[in-house]
């Protein structure tokens, strides 16, 4: 009896199944296609990037190729050409590099160049401060001690990564200006900063020592003159 019973439970259970299927078995079919579809999208887009990268991977080193070659004028239009038309990062890097290289005829072209980047809200805030810095070098023997402080100061927050590198280029315009004690005081903080790079390091011990050597010495305060004696009493 109790394999009559199984058996009659299989049926009921097959018979289940089937109108299930017929009800909704497209649907199952469906699913199934659409997550194929979906996945096959997925690896033709990231074959169709990853070909994309190396392309431009292979149009920046044949940019750099030309620089350093001494081909600045092609090497130039190899980097505005991969900014158009290249992936993001390389776009980017093509910027900063365009900029390099145009740095070495063209000073203030090279400064607009980097100040366009920093401006451009569609690039990460870490490459815009980098860029806010390369300009800020480019400028620390030229511009005027408020244009390089204005420049540089955002960047010398104590959480920031370019915090010391910005501290030095105000210190070399500080130094240039004549301002040596204020000089000696931003190298000053670069050395007692303990996450300073060993280079920059030495560089800030060498320009504070430079700085504090040039600084005029404080004057010292005006003796008081000696209280005048008393009047000898007049003889009689």
């Amino acid at each position: 009896m109790a394999d009559i019973f199984h058996e009659i439970d299989e049926d009921l259970r097959r018979e289940r199944f089937s109108r299930l299927w017929k009800r909704y078995g497209w649907l199952l079919i469906a699913v199934a296609v659409l997550i194929v579809a979906s996945v096959a999208v997925w690896r033709g887009i990231e074959w169709w990037n990853l070909q994309q990268q190396q392309e431009s991977s292979v149009r920046f080193e044949a940019a750099l190729k030309l620089a350093a070659d001494g081909k600045s004028g092609e090497a130039e239009s190899a980097f505005v050409a991969l900014e158009k038309d290249g992936t993001a990062g390389y776009a980017t890097l093509a910027r900063f590099r365009a900029a390099s290289t145009l740095a070495t005829t063209d000073r203030a072209g090279a400064v607009a160049a980097y100040d366009a980047v920093a401006a451009d809200t569609r690039t990460g805030p870490l490459m815009r401060d980098l860029a806010r810095l390369r300009a800020g070098l480019l400028l620390v023997d030229s511009a005027p001690l408020a244009d390089i402080t204005t420049r540089m100061q955002p960047l010398t927050d104590p959480a920031g990564p370019f915090r010391n590198s910005a501290r030095e280029v105000i210190g070399l315009a500080q130094y240039k200006a004549g301002d040596y004690a204020a000089a000696a005081k931003t190298f000053e903080s670069i050395l007692s900063d303990g996450q300073a790079a060993p280079g920059l390091r030495q560089r800030a011990d060498l320009m504070q020592k430079l700085a504090s050597a040039s600084a005029p010495a404080e004057a010292a305060p005006a003796a008081t003159p000696p209280a005048a004696a008393p009047a000898a009493p007049a003889v009689q």
